[in-house]
């Protein structure tokens, strides 16, 4: 994983496993990497990852079985509500950065409603 140095390493990781668990990558009930094996899969500290962890234990998108490791949630309804909650997010910033350059709400409805998909993308 290549990070961005002006965000921080932990968050970049959140994200990453969220999108995964959203995708299905990384499937309800499936058991993470140790800390450890995490850390050193991304090359950063296990430190990190065990507090990625403890963040997404807290959203209630990962759960710990003691000494069995840790694992994704079972809920669909978080996954659901985390899937909501993404694309909640980049419509803010596609509206954002589409009033940045000057276009309004009917110009953006326009253009998504105008603008042509690549096969598998509707």
């Amino acid at each position: 994983m290549e990070f961005n140095n002006n965000i921080p390493i932990y968050i970049q990781v959140i994200e990453k496993i969220k999108q995964e668990i959203v995708t299905g990558k990384l499937k309800s009930g499936e058991k993470m990497p140790s800390s450890r094996d995490y850390g050193n899969e991304l090359g950063i500290n296990f430190n990190t990852v065990a507090r990625v962890y403890k963040e997404m234990e807290m959203e209630e998108l990962l759960f710990t079985k003691r000494g069995l490791g840790t694992f994704v949630t079972e809920s669909e309804d978080r996954v659901g509500q985390l899937r909501y909650e993404m694309a909640k997010k980049q419509i803010e910033n596609f509206i954002f950065n589409m009033k940045q350059i000057g276009y309004t709400k009917e110009d953006m409805i326009k253009f998504i409603e105008t603008e042509n998909y690549t096969e598998g993308d509707e």
